[in-house]
């Protein structure tokens, strides 16, 4: 079986047609008429504020629950002419933007291997209603340029960091180089950088680690984040004997910290993790993305966009609108926004993983961003 990183030939929606609750959006050309007067409100009245790109599906590294070295060729990486160009990428986040998106995250693949990233950043945060451009990496390249990144307007960076044991490091990345991710930290750090610190809570695997990951985030003025491992590509390299669920995670911190108490991010436009302080220590703040045993869909606010232009809706379900053959094939900025309407009255009420791996999409975390 080959696995391409983001070769799928994607169903698209389509959007309602014309009628009632349908309008000229403020702020569009004369005529464009069947736009809905919210486009980026669901049918669950959940509004879409935040967008997710993926800048490609190539990563440096080979994490074993996302794309190991043992797939060897079976992995397919899209042509670089398929990728979306910066221009395409600028327009298509310059609509996002005129429809209320404040919020833009980086991801890949690795972001930091996309020849320019500096370049894009500095485009993106320029982009008036923008007022977040945020990224997600694996660190291993942030020694030289966090300090690049945080002057082109990157305001925040969470930083892939699964275990603070150099062997255990490389054996998860498959070719990771702990001491690098470090540095790569303390440079974000040293350059302004709102830190968060990700962490794939594994049994067996890191689930010792939980409380030092936490001082180590908390040394930095980082704040640690748990996420339990999805179901994706499939279900192919999810292994329900590694399942930490949230409440696991919360009893094993509580052990040793004492006890933990609900938080509220303080970022707008927060993404799905849920926060907890410790209660004798209201500034020592952790995160939980619990996709598995506490859902967080009814408050969903995102979209994620692939580095091909494939807008989807659900990171747990795999159709798509192409954003991508509307830019390309001579498309206005109103039809941008009639298909972006299609994919957001699409959005389902949520995702359909199974803890025992079903339910799982096809598409692969590394086509369209963690």
């Amino acid at each position: 079986m080959t696995i391409s990183m983001a070769r799928v030939h994607l169903p698209v929606l389509h959007a309602p047609p014309g009628g009632p609750g349908m309008a000229s959006l403020p702020g569009l050309a004369p005529g464009a008429a069947g736009v809905p007067i919210n486009p980026l409100l669901d049918r669950f009245a959940r509004r879409i504020r935040y967008l997710r790109i993926s800048v490609t599906d190539r990563c440096n590294y080979r994490c074993s629950y996302c794309m190991p070295e043992e797939l060897g060729d079976q992995l397919a990486f899209e042509p670089r002419a398929a990728l979306l160009t910066f221009e395409e990428l600028e327009r298509i986040v310059r609509v996002f933007a005129r429809l209320g998106v404040r919020k833009v995250r980086l991801t890949g693949g690795e972001p930091t291997v996309r020849k320019g990233i500096v370049q894009l950043v500095r485009r993106i945060a320029a982009v008036p209603g923008i007022e977040q451009v945020v990224m997600t990496s694996n660190g291993h390249l942030l020694g030289e340029l966090a300090g690049p990144l945080a002057q082109a307007g990157l305001s925040a960076i969470n930083i892939s960091i699964d275990t603070l044991d150099p062997q255990r490091f490389e054996r998860l990345t498959g070719r990771g180089d702990l001491a690098r991710v470090t540095e790569g930290i303390a440079a974000a750090a040293a350059a302004g950088l709102r830190l968060k610190l990700n962490a794939v809570a594994l049994r067996g695997v890191n689930d010792g680690e939980l409380v030092a990951l936490c001082r180590y985030a908390w040394s930095l003025g980082a704040v640690p984040r748990f996420i339990e491992h999805m179901p994706m590509s499939g279900g192919a390299l999810y292994a329900p004997e590694a399942e930490l669920p949230a409440a696991q995670i919360r009893r094993t911190l509580e052990a040793e910290l004492g006890p933990l108490v609900a938080s509220q991010p303080a970022a707008r436009d927060a993404g799905p993790a849920r926060y907890w302080s410790l209660a004798r220590a209201p500034d020592r703040e952790l995160g939980i993305i619990s996709a598995m045993t506490e859902h967080f869909c009814d408050d969903c606010n995102r979209l994620r966009l692939t580095a091909v232009g494939a807008l989807h809706a659900c990171l747990g379900h795999d159709d798509a609108v192409s954003l991508r053959d509307v830019v390309r094939g001579g498309g206005s900025d109103d039809d941008l926004v009639q298909a972006v309407a299609s994919a957001v009255t699409g959005k389902r009420a949520g995702h359909g993983f199974e803890r025992t791996g079903g339910g799982a999409p096809q598409k692969h975390m590394i086509g369209i961003g963690g």
